[in-house]
């Protein structure tokens, strides 16, 4: 068999198989020495192409004959992954008698297994970015990388971006550094532009073989309307679980995926609630204990389940050979998170992954029809290129400096080598080098923040053992979501103290609140006074309304192309061709009751309801960049004198009720661009939001310890370190390196601000008014999530919400 050797080409050819033509191609591109991306779909065999050169490599040396070291570097988002490639590798591995050691690696891995692999390492270990940043920070880890000649980034599309995807890249050219001719190949099924991840991946510009894998069968994606019809509103797709156990009950095992861990809590109980026949139905999510989740996967190894109810935890990789159906709650919110996700199924090419997307509401049957066309058609969510981020160098800086002393010059050109910091000057190097070896000018009087020292020969190493232990302990760019309990407070402004706990809830609902907002927590309306530590206070405001909205849907962002996509379905009246009945009439009643906006403008509505004024916008750019917007408009109508109440937001729109009309306002000039200016640095300032992206920065770049010898500090400890830096530095440094880094971040991943500003930019002058009598078509979903957020709630609860409801389509339709 062409390009194979024995015995390679006779085990496939007692399978009845054929090597593919991109495995074969990534065969000739190892024996080329040339870096490889390959873009395949699920199912194709990517891992086997990306471990066949290494195989064939090591299976023509005797074992005794090797050099010891790791030869092949395996790389993969998710600790489950590397465990399941693992055995899925071992497997053919054993059956052509191949005499190759092949381990993993993870936060999971004993101590004493650890252990084992720094003084006998596998040939092939696979594992996360994280433990290659704690192998950076080795002493002795270019001697224990003497033998590596391949790694290999798998689901590359998910690492790439943002922080984690700067520590790799950092990492990689760390390897490059230790073994020059390295060879580098990324796996992905899911790319929009190989270009920009092949530059990525690229040693210092060199070039990279891009190759495509064949087309797989196109999946087969419905979309499931319950009864033929789809809810105005919501975000549960409560109305449709019973079809969705009737799916379930029809298939062999059904991964249903949704977006956040709450909407899993709610549809795991739903479907129990439902489950007459005493199906195994399982939940899987991230704040599971790390036991649950490998039982849960266990029993889907052995085929003991029917169903799992899960989140992104079971998005990338992961071949689970029974499940026959993939049903998406609520849409997607990208199509690349929907092709993945459709790969569950089945995991073969020759055979179509079958998916059922279960639309909560009438926008989400716009968005859904968007994604599986995307989805149809191989179109992908596209990421920018973005600039490394400093607070992930100063962490590689120090763990270099743990592995072995540096030369200043030496690993600045090692660090421009990466992609995302080829740009960077020796004159911010220096800076992140400063903070790591000072903690900056502010800071520099206080000794435990002097991390690295010069030695006499010039170079750069870690201060001493203990510091060196405690940055391996700390390494990585994940930092969890803290969660703050929320309290009633006692005393009075200035001495508050915590009474009775009233729930808990994660610190990114009050991170944009300001002091004496209202807001909507278990049914209640309370007002928000502050923060310390770990603590919220609030005090009860029975009689207010509540301005803050609840976040009950998802917390994914709506990716930019698939919003693009939504705008131009709206605008598009030949392709309402494809929607069901009742969301053209929908589609039908706004048009003719309002107006249906361009794919380039943007729709504001105004008009009155009860003893409020409403304006009603659609942007279409996702919750994160309205959320953004709707707190800058309100501060603006503040000032406007029309007294703003409130809002809410969706993926679609936001929506803001006042006292006084808003119809007869200057639009052009409330959405001017300019809100991004000092509105944006006073909010900032005013709000929380900052203190939570320095914790994050500053625990990043290692300038404060989450984990420390002997124990773990608590939430509340890190968050007390952190507050107080910040206040000196604001003080003192207000330019500090980290300040920057938080208001990048928190302008960034935060609040969308740079989608913000182009969407801004798109509408100026394109910004289409309806004044209204009544409630729009549109207007329906974003008026009943109002004051509404209902966790558990009685029958007559549910029967009033849905009352509600009623009465506002009654008068959009009127």
């Amino acid at each position: 068999m062409s390009g194979l050797p024995p015995p390679f080409s006779d085990w496939f050819a007692a399978r009845g198989w054929a090597p593919r033509r991109h495995q074969l191609e990534m065969i000739a591109a190892a024996q080329g020495g040339e870096h490889a991306l390959l873009i395949a779909p699920t199912g194709g065999g990517k891992t086997l192409a990306g471990f066949l050169p290494s195989l064939i490599g090591l299976s023509r040396t005797p074992a005794d004959q090797r050099p010891q070291g790791v030869h092949t570097l395996y790389l993969s988002p998710l600790k489950a992954l590397s465990v399941d490639v693992a055995r899925n590798l071992t497997t053919p591995a054993f059956e052509m008698g191949l005499d190759v050691r092949i381990e993993t690696r993870t936060g999971d891995t004993g101590q004493a297994k650890r252990q084992r692999q720094k003084v006998l390492p596998p040939e092939i270990l696979l594992t996360t970015p994280e433990q290659l940043a704690l192998f950076c920070a080795w002493e002795g880890a270019r001697a224990w990388f003497q033998a590596l000649d391949t790694v290999v980034i798998d689901e590359v599309h998910a690492l790439w971006h943002g922080k984690r995807g700067d520590l790799l890249a950092l990492g990689l050219a760390r390897l490059q550094a230790f073994r020059p001719n390295l060879r580098r190949v990324g796996l992905s099924a899911t790319v929009d532009d190989p270009g920009k991840i092949a530059a990525w991946l690229s040693p210092g510009g060199a070039p990279v073989r891009r190759i495509q894998g064949d087309p797989g069968t196109p999946a087969q994606i419905d979309i499931l309307m319950s009864g033929g019809r789809v809810p105005w509103a919501g975000h549960t797709a409560e109305h449709a679980m019973e079809e969705v156990y009737e799916a379930i009950r029809r298939s062999r095992l059904t991964l249903v995926f949704v977006n956040t861990r709450w909407q899993a809590e709610f549809a795991f109980q739903r479907l129990w609630a439902l489950n007459e026949d005493d199906l195994p139905i399982a939940l899987h999510h991230g704040s599971l204990a790390a036991e649950q989740r490998r039982k849960v996967e266990a029993a889907m190894a052995r085929g003991a389940l029917r169903a799992v109810v899960c989140t992104s935890t079971l998005d990338l990789g992961i071949d689970w050979g029974d499940v026959d159906l993939v049903i998406q709650l609520a849409a997607p919110k990208g199509a690349s998170r929907l092709t993945q996700r459709i790969g569950r199924a089945n995991h073969r090419l020759d055979e179509p992954s079958r998916a059922l997307l279960v639309p909560a509401n009438r926008f989400e049957m716009l968005e859904c029809q968007a994604a599986r066309e995307a989805a149809l058609e191989g179109s992908y969510d596209q990421e920018p290129m973005r600039t490394g981020t400093l607070d992930t160098l100063a962490q590689h800086i120090m763990g270099v400096a743990c592995g072995e002393p540096f030369e200043m010059e030496a690993l600045h050109r090692e660090v421009t080598s990466a992609e995302p910091y080829r740009d960077l000057s020796y004159e911010q190097f220096e800076e992140v080098a400063d903070l790591v070896a000072t903690g900056g000018y502010a800071l520099r009087t206080y000794d435990r923040f002097a991390r690295i020292v010069k030695g006499r020969d010039g170079r750069w190493k870690a201060r001493n053992a203990m510091i060196a232990q405690r940055h391996r302990m700390n390494v990585g760019a994940i930092v969890g979501a803290g969660t703050l309990n929320i309290r009633q407070a006692i005393g009075r402004k200035g001495r508050l103290s915590g009474g009775r706990k009233v729930g808990e809830a994660e610190e990114w609902y009050f991170e944009q609140l300001s002091e004496g907002d209202t807001f909507i927590f278990a049914g209640q309306v309370w007002r928000f006074l502050g923060i310390s530590g770990t603590d919220v206070f609030v005090t009860p405001a029975p009689h207010s309304e509540p301005k803050i909205p609840s976040w009950g849907g998802s917390k994914f962002p709506l990716a930019t192309s698939l919003a693009e996509r939504v705008r131009g379905m709206i605008q598009d009246r030949e392709h309402w061709a494809v929607l069901p009945e009742d969301v053209r009439e929908w589609l039908e009643l706004q048009e003719r009751k309002s107006h249906i906006p361009d794919a380039e403008e943007m729709l504001v509505e105004t008009f009155p309801r009860g003893s409020r004024w409403f304006l009603m916008a659609y942007p279409f750019e996702g919750r994160l960049a309205h959320t953004t917007l709707a707190m800058l408009l309100t501060r603006r109508l503040d000032r406007m004198g029309v007294g703003p109440l409130g809002f809410v937001v969706s993926d679609y729109g936001l929506s803001i009720w006042t006292v006084e009309p808003t119809d007869s306002l200057d639009l052009d000039e409330l959405f001017d661009q300019d809100m991004l200016g000092d509105d944006l640095d006073a909010w900032m300032d005013e709000s929380f939001l900052m203190k939570r992206a320095f914790r994050n920065c500053a625990l990043v770049s290692g300038l404060i310890e989450r984990r420390v010898p002997g124990g773990e500090k608590t939430g509340r400890q890190v968050t007390f370190s952190t507050d107080l830096i910040y206040d000196v530095l604001r003080r003192h440094q207000p330019d500090h390196l980290l300040l920057r880094c938080a208001r990048a971040d928190a302008a960034g991943g935060m609040l969308d601000v740079g989608r913000l500003s182009d969407m801004l930019a798109r509408i100026r002058g394109r910004i289409a008014h309806t004044r209204l009598e009544r409630p729009s078509a549109f207007s329906v979903p974003l008026l009943t999530q109002i004051g509404r957020e209902r966790v558990g709630g009685s029958a007559q609860d549910l029967i009033l919400e849905r009352q509600a409801e009623a009465i506002l389509i009654a008068e959009a339709e009127a």
